[in-house]
């Protein structure tokens, strides 16, 4: 009696099991069904440059877009620096043009008026001191030695002066020489730069969203001095999001890129998600404590990123999610918007 009662529970626990071996077996055919949570990338934003910040245009959870101005610094200093730096520039500018169009007709002609008059002293001062000569052969003792001294001193000097200003016609001509104009030119070259650093630190100075995302932390005020390892806002960025799932490694090979997935939360059970599978890690890992599995926890899985859409801004970091993978053949086929990420 007893052995037949054993009988029958083995009977009754074989059939109850290959139910069960049934059941999941079926199940494990046409769906898998991944846990994990909700995942997304987060910016920690700071300034360039150090300053003092002068204002904060955004709350947390505000959402804001690519290029948006979320705060700014003082510049009060900044400016005036940037308005002397042009007009530095400006005048190298001046001497740069001045020196390519070297020198003027009026120039030109004013240094041969000075040649022509210096001609003439110089030809004054010749007929002078030879007619002391002259009046000395004739006469001698009628004219000083001292007298004659002076005439011959002051041709001297004319005939200096004629040399100058020959020179100086010949430069006229001659224009400004090369290495000054690359000296010119290099110097303009420096003011230029520098009016283009303070320029970019005038555009540093507003602290600009680098993408469409959502203020998740404010964490400095206006008044407070900052510099560029001080982070003042911290953004979620809330394109793309995705589930990091687990799955163990006799379900990989269910599971390949870009297969299409259906994502649900416990907060809205009644409103699936899109997505797919964008990521599948190479390396296997232990399962990590957070997660929850249907195997042991010693058991070694794979991480799976399946992208999630989400038009309403639903899904929050850290949610927990359900992903569910189709694997019947007409049901898998990858997303025509999975190509675009």
């Amino acid at each position: 009696m007893i052995a037949l009662s054993v009988v029958l529970v083995l009977v009754v626990g074989a059939g109850g099991w290959l139910a069960w071996w049934l059941f999941s077996r079926d199940k494990t055919v046409d769906q898998l069904n991944l846990h994990g949570n909700v995942d997304l990338r987060q910016v920690n934003l700071s300034f360039n440059d150090d300053g003092r910040i002068a204002a904060v245009l955004v709350q947390e959870g505000d959402q804001v877009h690519k290029a948006e101005v979320l705060a700014r610094l003082d510049t009060s200093r900044l400016e005036p620096q940037l308005a002397e730096s042009v007009a530095l520039a400006a005048a190298q500018h001046a001497v740069v043009e001045r020196f390519h169009n070297g020198s003027r007709p009026e120039e030109i002609a004013q240094a041969r008026a000075n040649l022509q008059s210096a001609q003439a002293d110089e030809a004054n001062a010749r007929q002078q001191y030879q007619r002391l000569i002259n009046l000395t052969q004739s006469s001698p003792g009628s004219i000083s030695q001292l007298d004659i001294d002076s005439a011959k001193a002051a041709l001297e000097e004319a005939d200096a002066k004629v040399a100058v200003n020959q020179k100086a016609l010949e430069l006229e001509n001659a224009g400004p020489r090369k290495e000054d104009i690359a000296q010119a030119e290099a110097q303009s070259r420096a003011d230029d730069a520098q009016v283009a650093l303070l320029r970019q630190e005038l555009s540093d100075a507003q602290l600009i969203a680098p993408c469409n995302a959502v203020v998740r932390a404010r964490l400095l005020e206006p008044g407070e001095m900052v510099s560029p390892q001080t982070p003042v806002f911290s953004l979620a960025i809330i394109d793309p999001k995705w589930i990091r799932a687990y799955a163990d490694e006799p379900d990989l090979g269910n599971v390949h890129p870009g297969m299409a997935a259906t994502v649900t939360t416990d907060s809205f059970p009644d409103r699936p998600l899109d997505g797919w599978v964008g990521f599948i890690s190479p390396i296997a890992e232990f399962t990590p404590k957070d997660v929850q599995t249907e195997e042991l926890r010693t058991s070694l899985v794979y991480e799976i990123r399946v992208f999630v859409k989400d038009p309403r801004d639903e899904l929050r970091l850290g949610m927990p999610a359900t992903v569910h993978l189709s694997l019947k053949p007409s049901d898998s086929k990858t997303p025509s918007t999975q190509g675009s990420r």
